[in-house]
């Protein structure tokens, strides 16, 4: 891995040869806009007056997503429903221009939809509806099977894990994959959930939030370089993994890569959603581990392009010009090394 970054232009680029394999929970974030005018004579509650609905890839989609946005080429696995909230999302993938090989219905699961009711700008109400149970004997051997099949033909670069605790990442699925992925060179990211936190032994990336690390290792962790790099060199040596990368929300991110340990802090936003951030950041990261940026160049990326989404109301994939711009602006603001 080169100690120093290339030019901006050269990494989006090389972005365009990726083909970024997505492994996890996928989701339609449901968006339902109205008009509150009244307060209803039944209960204490706003009367919404319906102005619009829309649908929105999310989850490992919003992955995908933001993968496509970028230049590179995602190849989205994941199980969900038979039902019309499943076709709606294979529709939508089909708009966006992300191909659904990857993708298994099945009649025993539903498809997660996650509905947010709005009144202006207000967020009201979130209705989930979803399964959350691992996936069935058969169901999981048919869907790995079909993975492995993929992960063993289409010339994939990085493989991504997005867990949401929806029950597609199962051990099976997430020990047999990354035995695959490690067979082929292939790097792997991971942006786990707690209920299979420690499940991802061998990862070459490793980014959790701060929420998930604290309950992880049932400690209040300090927004503080020492009580990070405590926390992340236990996480590397307990997954045996190469790089932590720890979201601190509104503070940046915190890097350890055994050489590197270094908060670094958002730039000045005015954040309207932070929705979907968490997937834009896995996505940056996973792009730029493929193409074999340093570590340093890693975080500011992903930093970069999760502060980015988050001025924008909804789930959103990053912008990649406005990204190659903002990289510019903060290389030629910055003159320490970026090693």
């Amino acid at each position: 891995m080169p100690n120093h970054l290339p030019n901006p232009d050269t990494i989006f680029q090389s972005f365009e040869y990726q083909r970024i394999m997505v492994v996890g929970d996928v989701m339609l974030d449901r968006y339902i806009t109205g008009r509150a005018t009244r307060i209803s004579p039944e209960a204490p509650v706003p009367v919404l007056e319906f102005e619009s609905e829309e649908d929105r890839l999310g989850g490992a989609a919003n992955v995908a997503l933001n993968l496509f946005s970028l230049g590179a080429t995602p190849v989205l696995c994941s199980v969900i429903g038979k039902d019309a909230d499943g076709q709606k999302l294979l529709q939508e993938l089909d708009k966006a221009g992300i191909a659904s090989r990857g993708i298994l219905q099945s009649s025993s699961r539903v498809t997660t939809v996650k509905s947010r009711i709005v009144a202006g700008k207000q967020q009201m109400l979130r209705l989930d509806k979803e399964t959350t149970s691992d996936l069935t004997e058969d169901v999981a051997n048919q869907f790995l099977e079909n993975t492995l099949e993929i992960l063993s033909t289409a010339n994939i670069t990085a493989l991504i894990f997005q867990d949401y605790n929806k029950g597609v990442l199962t051990v099976e699925v997430i020990t047999s994959l990354i035995a695959a992925a490690k067979k082929r060179g292939i790097p792997v990211a991971v942006d786990p959930k707690l209920r299979n936190f420690w499940g991802y032994q061998g990862a070459d990336l490793f980014k959790p939030n701060l929420k998930e690390v604290r309950d992880a290792l049932r400690s209040q962790i300090a927004v503080q370089t020492d009580a990070l790099s405590e926390a992340t060199s236990a996480i590397r040596e307990k997954l045996r993994c190469k790089i932590a990368l720890i979201t601190l929300s509104d503070n940046g991110v915190f890097l350890d890569d055994g050489n590197l340990a270094q908060i670094f802090p958002t730039r000045p936003r005015i954040v309207a959603d932070v929705c979907g951030a968490g997937d834009t950041v896995i996505s940056i990261a996973a792009l730029a581990l493929s193409v074999g940026l340093p570590a340093k160049g890693i975080a500011m990326l992903a930093n970069l392009a999760g502060g980015q989404v988050v001025e924008k109301t909804g789930v959103v994939p990053v912008e990649k010009e406005q990204l190659r711009q903002e990289l510019l602006q903060l290389l030629m603001e910055s003159s320490q090394p970026l090693q």
